[in-house]
C-alpha cells in the first residue's frame, strides 16, 4: 500500500513537473514574441536578382525569393539592407562599363521597390531614418553594396554612390580586385592568393574616400590581410556585413578570433552571417563523399571545380544534396552557436545578425524571412536579455551607422 501512494505521489510530482516545463516553455516562447515585437530586426544582407521588380520578380507579390514583404511582415522582420552585387570578372578596364551597368540596374530595382510600396516599406539614410519609418509600422529598406568593382580605376564615384543612398561598401568579392585582395581567389583564373598583398594603393584611398562620405566600410569578402588594414586604416568603425566564425567553421569566408578582436578595437560590428556552408563545417564522411564526387566528375582541383560550365555545375551541385543524408544541414542553434562565439571574444555590443538570403542563405528554422522570429526565440532560450537581443538585431550596427556619418561630417 505505501509502495502505491509512493508511485502515485510520484506520479503526481512528475505531472507537476512535466506542466511546470511546459508553462514555462510557453512563457519563454512568449516573451521571445514580445521581445521580437519590441526590437528593430535588421538584416544586413540580402540579395536581389536583376529581374527585381519586373512582373517577372516582383517583391510586393507573394514569391517563391527568400525575402518579399509579405514574408518581412509575416516574420516581423523590420529593416534590411537590399544588396547593390556586382559578380567579380577579370580586372580589365573594358569590364568596369559593364559591372557599373549591374550595379544601376539593381539601384534602380531598390528605388523602384521603395517608391511603388511605399505605403508598407521606406528607403532609410540615417540610423535616425530607421528608428522613425519602423515606429510608423512600415519596412526599412537601406542600401549596400557588395564588390567595390564598379567603382572603376580611381574613388570619384563614391560620394555620388552615398548620396544615391549607399551606407556600406564591401571592398571585394569572390576574386580580387583593383582594391584588395580576396578571401576567395579566383583559382581557375591562375589567381593566387595575393595579388596586392591587403589593400592596393586604390583600396587605401577606396578606404579613406569611404570614410570622408560617411559610407560603411565592409570587410567582408576581403582576404585577412586586407580586413585588417582596411581596420587599421579606417578612421571610424567597420563592419562585416556577413561572417560567419572560423572557430566553429573553417571556411575562407570565415573570420577568426583576432579579426573579431580587431573589429571590436575598432568600435565595429561582426554581423553573423546564416548562410549554411560557413554556420557548419562538412564531417569527416561528408568530405569523403564529397571528393569522391568530385573525382568522379573530373573536378579533383579547385581549378576544375571552379571553372565547371553550366551544365556540369547543375549536376554536381544536385549530386552533392546527397552529402547532407550522412549529417543534417546547419540549423538555427547551429547558428547562434556562433553569435554565441562572436560574443564571447568581440562583446555584446560588437556583434549582429545578416541572413545572405537569396544569396545563398539560409538554415533549418530561417529558411526565409517568414521565419525570423525563430532567431529571437533561440536568443531567448538561451538567456540573452531583451537588451542583448536589441543590440544583436539592430543597435549595434545603427551605432555603428551613426558613428561613420557623424565622423565623415567631423
Amino acid at each position: 500500500m505505501r509502495k502505491q501512494i509512493l508511485l502515485t505521489g510520484l506520479s503526481v510530482a512528475a505531472l507537476i513537473l512535466g506542466a511546470c516545463v511546459q508553462l514555462q516553455s510557453g512563457s519563454q516562447e512568449n516573451d521571445a514574441t514580445v521581445i521580437h515585437h519590441n526590437v528593430i530586426t535588421l538584416d544586413t544582407h540580402v540579395d536581389i536578382p536583376l529581374t527585381y521588380m519586373t512582373p517577372e520578380m516582383d517583391p510586393g507579390m507573394a514569391s517563391d525569393a527568400q525575402v518579399d514583404l509579405g514574408k518581412m511582415e509575416i516574420g516581423g522582420l523590420d529593416a534590411a539592407f537590399f544588396i547593390v552585387y556586382t559578380p567579380q570578372t577579370k580586372i580589365a578596364e573594358g569590364k568596369y562599363a559593364e559591372a557599373k551597368n549591374i550595379a544601376d540596374t539593381r539601384y534602380a530595382a531598390i528605388q523602384k521597390l521603395t517608391e511603388k510600396y511605399n505605403d508598407r516599406i521606406e528607403l532609410a539614410r540615417t540610423a535616425d531614418d530607421v528608428r522613425r519609418i519602423h515606429k510608423v509600422g512600415k519596412r526599412v529598406a537601406l542600401i549596400g553594396m557588395e564588390n567595390a568593382f564598379p567603382l572603376g580605376a580611381s574613388v570619384t564615384d563614391v560620394p555620388m554612390w552615398e548620396k544615391r543612398g549607399v551606407r556600406y561598401m564591401g571592398i571585394t568579392h569572390m576574386g580580387h580586385n583593383q582594391f584588395g585582395d580576396s578571401s576567395n581567389p579566383k583559382v581557375q583564373w591562375g589567381e593566387t592568393d595575393a595579388m596586392h598583398g591587403g589593400l592596393s594603393p586604390l583600396g587605401k584611398e577606396l578606404i579613406k574616400a569611404m570614410n570622408d562620405a560617411g559610407i560603411m566600410v565592409d570587410v567582408s569578402h576581403a582576404a585577412k590581410s586586407t580586413m585588417m588594414q582596411a581596420v587599421a586604416l579606417s578612421r571610424v568603425p567597420v563592419i562585416a556585413s556577413h561572417s560567419g566564425i572560423m572557430e566553429l567553421a573553417e571556411n575562407a569566408r570565415n573570420l577568426d578570433d583576432e579579426q573579431l578582436r580587431a573589429i571590436a578595437d575598432n568600435n565595429g560590428v561582426t554581423q553573423v552571417v546564416a548562410f549554411a556552408g560557413y554556420v557548419k563545417g562538412l564531417t569527416d564522411a561528408q568530405e569523403d563523399f564529397k571528393m569522391s564526387l568530385r573525382k568522379e566528375m573530373g573536378l579533383e582541383t579547385d581549378k576544375a571545380l571552379y571553372g565547371m560550365d553550366e551544365a556540369t555545375k547543375e549536376i554536381y551541385l544536385d549530386r552533392i544534396k546527397a552529402m547532407y543524408e550522412l549529417s543534417p544541414r546547419a540549423n538555427v542553434a547551429d547558428y547562434v552557436n556562433h553569435i554565441d562565439h562572436a560574443v564571447k571574444i568581440a562583446g555584446i555590443d560588437h556583434v549582429g545578425i545578416a541572413s545572405d538570403f537569396d544569396g545563398g542563405g539560409g538554415i533549418v528554422g530561417w529558411k526565409n524571412a517568414s521565419e525570423t522570429l525563430n532567431i529571437t526565440k533561440e536568443l531567448t532560450k538561451r538567456g540573452y536579455s531583451e537588451t542583448d537581443i536589441e543590440k544583436i538585431w539592430s543597435g549595434n550596427l545603427l551605432r555603428v551607422l551613426e558613428a561613420v556619418q557623424e565622423g565623415a561630417r567631423k
